[in-house]
């Protein structure tokens, strides 16, 4: 089993990457306050909860999706940081009950929407708080059970925002740092596996032509990979970003222009080994054509050389990736790993103390790198069975 964990991890990222976050309960957009900690990291400070009442059957809190026009809460911390209404009220009116006391929070001859926040100086007058008083704490003041009550129809949610969200926190902005996470999935592995698909095909192509041609077709190839190779490859890569523009597949393309050249020398070497060999000469006996002795013949020799580039050269791509990015080069619209670095850097991750933004993306990028090379270890096991039988 332990044989086969590479591939199964690999596999799990990669329908984690086709699905998404949504299967797994998490959303996009601000969850929870800037810099919220993971909920299984203290336990001493509440966790940001939603509580939605509704006329035509419901309460719900995170933790309890049934719906009626009732909402309870046990409350056990200190005051949370911000409490938000947001809905529709349809007549009647909104009420909170706390252990001392109970507000009128909402009221309505007619329809109307709700769009209310504890900051809201109009609001904390209709609740007769005076404007530069704390509102959570006055909504909040001690321990015990609270409840919110709709009387009337309507479909209210109450946003109490407490220090903690979630599997990872919360970014710079609120966002659930898993659900980042998980969408970096799929940038890492489109930009991996694309690049070095590409790198790989056309390495392979000018290889062959390169080795089996000989001549100025092969000076003139071998003398564009010495150039290439002697160009320091990461200010090109900035500069063609900013030139190119910062899209995905402009970055699947700069990455693979500069990542073509091993992979061909590699093939060009074994073509010249083989294209004198006597099996060689008795195909050209018997009428082969170069294509045929090509593609049908040689590009198998190279197989498990390949599948070597291939398991160097997507761990090779997603680093690339991930510089660029950290670097402030790639989409801000795309939330790749790197994005996500750099914008810890950027906005004080670092001196906030606030780890759950670095770790994850750092650790992501460590692990599936070493995934791809123990699955490209293994493939070259199965294409030349000698390696299998060296390593036992």
């Amino acid at each position: 089993m332990t044989r086969y964990l590479s591939i199964f991890c690999l596999v799990f990222l990669a329908l984690l990457a086709l699905l998404g976050p949504t299967p797994l309960g998490l959303k996009d957009g601000p969850q929870a306050p800037p810099y919220s900690k993971p909920d299984w990291l203290d336990r001493s400070i509440a966790s940001t909860v939603i509580l939605r009442v509704s006329s035509d059957g419901g309460s719900s809190s995170e933790a309890s999706p049934e719906a009626s026009s009732t909402a309870a809460l046990t409350w056990n911390y200190v005051a949370p940081l911000r409490v938000a209404l947001t809905g529709r009220l349809d007549g009647g009116a909104l009420r909170w009950t706390t252990p001392e006391g109970e507000f009128s929070l909402a009221d309505a001859s007619g329809s109307a929407a709700l769009d209310l926040d504890a900051r809201d100086i109009p609001f904390k007058r209709s609740l007769g708080i005076k404007p530069f008083d704390n509102m959570p704490s006055v909504l909040f003041p001690s321990r015990g059970e609270y409840r919110l009550s709709l009387l009337g129809s309507g479909d209210v949610a109450m946003k109490i925002e407490g220090g903690r969200w979630g599997w990872l926190g919360t970014d710079q902005r609120g966002r659930d740092v898993a659900t980042l996470f998980v969408r970096g999935i799929r940038i890492s592995l489109i930009v991996g596996i694309t690049a070095t698909l590409i790198a790989t095909l056309l390495g392979l192509s000018l290889g062959l032509v390169s080795g089996y041609a000989g001549g100025f077709t092969d000076a003139l190839i071998m003398r564009t990979v010495d150039v290439l190779l002697s160009i320091p490859t990461l200010p090109i890569l900035m500069v063609l970003a900013g030139i190119w523009g910062k899209g995905l597949w402009n970055l699947v393309l700069i990455l693979s222009i500069f990542s073509w050249m091993g992979t061909a020398r590699t093939v060009r070497a074994l073509t010249l080994t083989l294209r004198d060999a006597p099996w060689v000469d008795g195909l050209r006996a018997l009428g082969a054509k170069r294509n045929y002795i090509l593609f049908r013949h040689l590009v198998p020799e190279a197989l498990p050389l390949l599948l070597a580039n291939v398991a160097l050269g997507v761990p090779g791509a997603i680093l690339a990736e991930a510089g660029l990015a950290f670097l402030g080069l790639s989409d801000p619209r795309l939330p790749s790993w790197g994005r996500m670095l750099h914008e810890a850097h950027t906005f004080g991750s670092f001196t906030n103390g606030a780890w759950w933004t670095i770790l994850p993306p750092g650790l992501g990028i460590s692990l599936i790198c070493l995934i791809f090379m123990d699955v490209g270890r293994k493939l070259e096991e199965r294409a030349d069975p000698r390696l299998k039988q060296e390593i036992n």
